[in-house]
């Protein structure tokens, strides 16, 4: 059973999937050892490992070397890899990209924006692809900022069409990120894919999270529609505060 083909069968039965990113070998253990469904090595790694303001400045390269990482650490969830920007403008080029990080280990790309050409190709030979609607980080310069989507009912068609373009091109899965509640509702009613919702409220198949914002690690940005888990930061500095104390108080 391929990808699509397991995760459609989920949808069937109503399994919700829970989806977190790593960027590292320890990070993608723990995940895979504690049951998550899908690991992304996601273009937040910018923003996350690299200190960006965004993911545009991410490379392919960059992704490519965290993901060999990620691979290393998991025996049993899929792991899927962001195609980076500037990295698929055209078919062909989303191809050659895409073997490159099927190659380092990734069972499925994920590429932003409504491009069903890009998708038919890399389906068409044998490559699982994840499409993201809604938000598209990638494009935060271009729209100045992050902003919610399908507010308007033009819009909202927009998105249901593309929706259901990427899924008649072969996309296994569909992430909706700040997509208003309702329009998920109707866009998951409308795909046999299941939908993996960030920030789009509780009616997809799915959710899918930055792992950091999750566990509280970086407490000087937290997206408004996370709830963290955790708080992490606090035990890491505390843990840290500690050893300088233990050191600065060894005898000579």
């Amino acid at each position: 059973m391929n990808l699509k083909e397991k995760f459609i069968s989920a949808k069937k039965q109503g399994y919700r999937q829970s989806w977190l990113t790593a960027y590292d070998y320890p990070s993608a253990r723990l995940l895979d050892e504690s049951g998550i469904d899908l690991i992304l090595v996601g273009d937040s790694l910018g923003m996350v490992v690299l200190g960006q303001k965004d993911t545009i400045e991410v490379t392919l390269p960059e992704i490519i070397h965290h993901l060999k990482a990620v691979r290393r650490g998991v025996t049993r969830a899929p792991v899927a890899a962001d195609l980076s920007f500037g990295t698929y403008a055209t078919p062909e080029q989303a191809l050659v990209s895409s073997i490159q990080l099927i190659e380092a280990g990734a069972d499925a790309v994920k590429l932003e924006g409504a491009l069903p050409n890009q998708v038919s190709l890399l389906t068409s030979k044998g490559i699982e692809v994840i499409g993201h609607l809604g938000m598209l980080p990638q494009q935060v310069r271009e729209e100045g900022g992050y902003h919610r989507k399908g507010k308007t009912e033009s819009e909202a068609e927009s998105l249901i069409q593309s929706a259901l373009e990427l899924q008649s091109a072969g996309c296994c899965a569909l992430v909706l990120e700040l997509v208003e509640e309702s329009l998920s509702k109707d866009i998951r009613s409308k795909l046999d894919i299941p939908t993996i919702g960030i920030g789009s409220g509780e009616c997809c198949d799915g959710q899918i999270l930055v792992t950091s914002d999750l566990l509280g690690l970086q407490p000087w940005f937290r997206p408004s529609f996370v709830k963290p888990k955790a708080d992490l930061a606090t035990p890491f500095r505390n843990a840290v505060k500690e050893f300088i104390s233990e050191v600065q108080a060894l005898s000579l």
